[in-house]
C-alpha cells in the first residue's frame, strides 16, 4: 500500500470518488455534491483557510488502485479553545475494511499534525463550521444521512476505537413526525408566556427577511459564542449562512421569540435538502440543476430539518422554548401541511437542557455519531467535553 498527498487534479477526483465505489451497494446512502466536497478544499470558498491549513492524502493498493482517503487539518482559532494541549482534527476519512490500511491513513495524519505542533487529534471532523461533515455514524444506518452529514460505514468505530480514539462527544440527531402531541410541559410553558405582552412568537414575516442575517447575528452571538467552542459568527458568515439557505428557504419554518420587539430566540428548520440532492447523482449541472428543480416543484420532500436553537442567556429558563414549538405546532398541524416528518440537527450530549426540549417536543433518537479525541501521549489524563450549563 502506498499513501500519496492530494497533489494533482486525478488525485483530487479519485478523493471525490472513492466513496461512490464504496457505497454503490448501500441503500441508505445519499451521494453529497461533488462541489459541497470541494470546497472545503478550496481556499477560494472555505474562508478556514485564512486561520488554518489542510491536507489529505488517499491510499492505493499495490494495483493503483484507490482503496482509501483522508484529510487532515489544523484551525487556529480552535487548537487551543477549551482544550488541554493544541489539538488538530482528523476528517473526511474513507476506507476499505482492513485495519492495516485505515492504521496507516490514521498514522499519517498523526505524523503530519504532530509535525507541525499538535498533541491531539479530533475525528472525523470538519475543516470548518460544526454543523457539516461532523462526527462518526455509529447508530442509525438504515437511515438516509442529512444534508452535509456524516454517513460511514459500520466498521469505522471498531478502527477509530482500536487506533486509540476516545469519545469526546456523542452527537445525537432527534425525529419526530409533524403529527403527533407535545409534551403538556411544553404546553404550561408557552401558556403562562402567552400572558405576557413583551413577548411574541412567530416565524418571520416577508417585510422581515432582510433583518434575517442580523436577526440571526445577534441571538446566535449571545447564545452559542465561545460555549462548547463555538466561534463568533461575524455579520458577514451571517449574510453568507442566509445567502445559502435562501434557494431553499421557508419561511413558515423559521421561528423567533421576540422580547419588546428584538430577537431573543430562534429556532431555525429548513426543508431537508438531501431528500433533493438524492435524486441528482452528485452534480449540479444543468442536468441535476433540472432534476432538483423538478422535484422541488413536485414536493417530493416531505422532511423538515432544524439546525438552530438558540435563546439569548438572559431569557433561558422563562419557556421560550415552548413559545416558539407551540406556535411552529399551530402552524405545521393545523395551517401548512407541507411536511410529515422532521429531524433536529445533531445535539451533543454535553448540551442537557436542549436535549429535554426536544424530548419534550416528542423527538426521539433516530441517529447516534461519536466525535473521537485521541491524545498523542496517552500517559495524559482524557478529558470530555465540558458540560454545558
Amino acid at each position: 500500500m502506498k499513501i500519496k498527498e492530494v497533489s494533482t487534479l486525478q488525485d483530487a477526483r479519485e478523493f471525490l470518488l472513492l466513496p461512490v465505489r464504496l457505497y454503490k451497494d448501500t441503500s441508505a446512502w445519499i451521494r453529497p455534491l461533488d462541489k459541497d466536497v470541494e470546497s472545503v478544499f478550496d481556499p477560494e470558498h472555505n474562508k478556514t483557510f485564512r486561520h488554518g491549513q489542510c491536507t489529505r492524502w488517499i491510499l492505493l493498493d499495490a494495483n493503483g488502485m484507490t482503496i482509501g482517503r483522508v484529510a487532515a487539518f489544523i484551525n487556529q482559532k480552535t487548537v487551543h479553545k477549551g482544550n488541554a494541549q493544541p489539538t488538530g482534527g482528523i476528517g473526511f476519512f474513507e476506507c476499505i475494511n482492513n485495519r492495516d490500511a485505515a492504521f496507516l491513513l490514521l498514522d499519517t495524519c498523526k505524523a503530519w499534525l504532530s509535525s507541525k505542533g499538535m498533541e491531539a487529534m479530533d475525528g472525523p471532523v470538519n475543516f470548518g463550521s460544526r454543523d457539516r461533515w461532523w462526527g462518526l455514524l455509529i447508530e442509525g444506518f438504515d437511515k438516509e444521512p442529512n444534508y452535509q452529514c456524516n454517513y460511514n460505514f459500520s466498521y469505522y468505530q471498531q478502527f477509530f476505537e482500536e487506533y486509540g480514539f476516545q469519545v469526546y462527544f456523542y452527537q445525537l440527531t432527534f425525529h419526530r413526525t409533524i403529527a403527533g402531541p407535545l409534551s403538556p410541559k411544553l404546553w404550561s410553558k408557552a401558556e403562562r408566556l402567552e400572558q405576557d405582552p413583551d413577548y411574541a412568537f412567530r416565524y418571520l414575516r416577508k417585510d422581515e427577511m432582510p433583518r434575517l442575517p442580523e436577526y440571526i447575528y445577534n441571538v446566535y452571538n449571545k447564545a452559542w459564542a465561545n460555549r462548547s467552542e463555538n466561534p463568533e459568527l461575524s455579520m458577514a458568515q451571517a449574510k453568507l449562512l442566509v445567502k445559502q439557505m435562501k434557494p431553499i428557504m421557508d419561511r413558515r419554518i423559521l421561528y423567533f421569540g421576540f422580547y419588546k420587539g428584538e430577537p431573543v430566540s430562534f429556532f431555525l428548520s429548513l426543508p431537508e435538502i438531501n431528500q433533493l440532492i438524492k435524486y441528482v447523482d452528485g452534480k449540479l449541472n444543468v442536468v441535476g440543476k433540472l432534476k432538483f428543480a423538478w422535484h422541488q416543484l413536485r414536493r417530493t420532500n416531505r422532511k423538515a430539518f432544524g439546525i438552530l436553537f438558540g435563546v439569548v442567556p438572559e431569557h433561558q429558563g422563562k419557556g421560550l422554548d415552548g413559545g416558539m414549538v407551540l406556535n411552529m405546532r399551530r402552524v405545521l398541524q393545523d395551517e401548512y401541511k407541507r411536511y410529515d416528518e422532521y429531524e433536529m440537527n445533531w445535539i451533543g450530549d454535553f448540551n442537557p437542557k436542549m436535549i429535554v426540549v426536544v424530548e419534550q417536543v416528542g423527538g426521539k433518537v433516530c441517529k447516534r455519531h461519536a466525535t473521537y479525541r485521541k491524545l498523542f501521549d496517552e500517559t495524559k489524563p482524557f478529558k470530555r467535553a465540558p458540560i454545558l450549563h
